[in-house]
């Protein structure tokens, strides 16, 4: 297969779906696929009751070959296919992913283990409360005021069983190790002030990947490809990345 032919796939975060990216992602040669079991089929009975159970069922649903991109939860899951199949993933384009979501001994740069239980427990409780509180609190720090209603206005609905997944595998996953193994050119887009999955994350990956390449996206925080309402004939400069790359 001629890289020209090659399959562009992005994957989004958790509890948004692909709809927010469909916009972001018009125009481009890439088409967003939603993650495992989460889609418009989802079922209690599809979606993967562990992350390393994700990365198998999204492997068996990819292309033979074709580069991947996500964003948040879905960068860490196209991480994990390349570090899972590095022949089948020719190319990377990571926007706001870290390898591990949560704290762990040697990396400080996630959220405390007790905070994402607790969250966790908040949304089996209320997540149609919770999750407009979650993504403004994830676009704090966005120089665009209207990031969070953006996102909010183009979310795709989650069955319960969905969003309580996509945490568990948040909570599960740790891709530090083997990072040496992607083979492929990676690019990373990153918010500079993501209060979700620091900066710092990134500039860590762009560190111990064999061929990476970072780029942060001024005054965006973890949502960088949410346009600029306020002066929509610029968009975010995040939206251009992701119509230009993978350029590999």
């Amino acid at each position: 297969m001629s890289q020209k032919n090659i399959p562009n796939i992005f994957l989004p975060g958790w509890g948004l779906g692909c709809a927010p990216l469909n916009l972001a992602l018009a125009g481009s040669d890439w088409q967003c696929r939603d993650l495992p079991g989460c889609g418009d089929d989802q079922t209690t009975e599809k979606i993967p009751e562990n992350f390393a159970a994700a990365v198998a069922a999204l492997l068996q649903s990819l292309p033979p070959v074709c580069r991947l991109g996500g964003w948040s939860l879905g960068g860490m899951l196209a991480l994990a296919c390349a570090q899972t199949a590095p022949e089948r993933v020719k190319g990377l384009t990571l926007m706001g992913c870290t390898p591990s979501f949560i704290q762990r001994e040697g990396w400080e740069w996630g959220r405390p283990p007790a905070e994402l239980k607790a969250f966790m427990a908040k949304i089996r409780q209320d997540a149609a409360a919770i999750l407009p509180r979650f993504i403004g609190s994830f676009c704090r720090g966005d120089t665009e005021p209207e990031a969070a209603s953006w996102l909010l206005q183009h979310a795709s609905p989650m069955s319960q069983a969905a969003l309580d997944a996509g945490l568990g595998w948040l909570f599960e996953a740790d891709l530090r190790a083997g990072l040496q193994g992607v083979s492929c050119p990676v690019v990373l887009v990153h918010g500079e002030n993501d209060p979700l999955m620091p900066v710092a994350a990134a500039h860590w990956l762009e560190g111990h990947l064999p061929d990476a390449t970072l780029r942060v996206i001024p005054g965006k925080a973890h949502a960088p490809f949410a346009p600029v309402v306020s002066a929509p004939s610029d968009g975010a400069a995040a939206l251009r990345f992701l119509r230009e790359f993978p350029p590999l």
